[in-house]
């Protein structure tokens, strides 16, 4: 999933049986990021992208720091593990849960209801 302040930018999902390898992610950057940053948030192009990610090692992977310096994207350093500053953990993910508060899923049902 990509996102900035004004929401989801695209989301992928990898092919049940896949793995998020360097090869994907740079597909994923190039096919499917690059285009959706374009037609969505245009204005950003000539100010410069920046992509902030967990440092997982296909995120980390030369094929993919490739790719952001071909785009002149920017990528700021982070620490190797910094679970405490996770813009996802702080900024999206409860953003996410909203939509659930108060709700009760089918299989709790079910599971309620025995």
């Amino acid at each position: 999933m990509a996102y900035d302040k004004n929401g989801v930018i695209a989301t992928e999902t990898v092919p049940p049986g896949s793995t998020a390898t360097a090869t994907y992610c740079r597909k994923f950057l190039q096919d499917v990021l690059r285009p959706k940053i374009h037609q969505k948030r245009s204005a950003i192009f000539p100010a410069g992208v920046l992509i902030l990610h967990d440092n997982a090692r296909p995120h980390a992977s030369g094929a993919v720091s490739e790719i952001l310096e071909k785009y002149v994207w920017q990528m700021p350093t982070h620490p190797l593990y910094s679970p405490d500053k996770s813009p996802p953990a702080f900024d999206l993910f409860p953003k996410l849960k909203n939509h659930y508060v108060g709700k009760v899923s089918e299989a709790s049902r079910r599971y309620l209801m025995r």
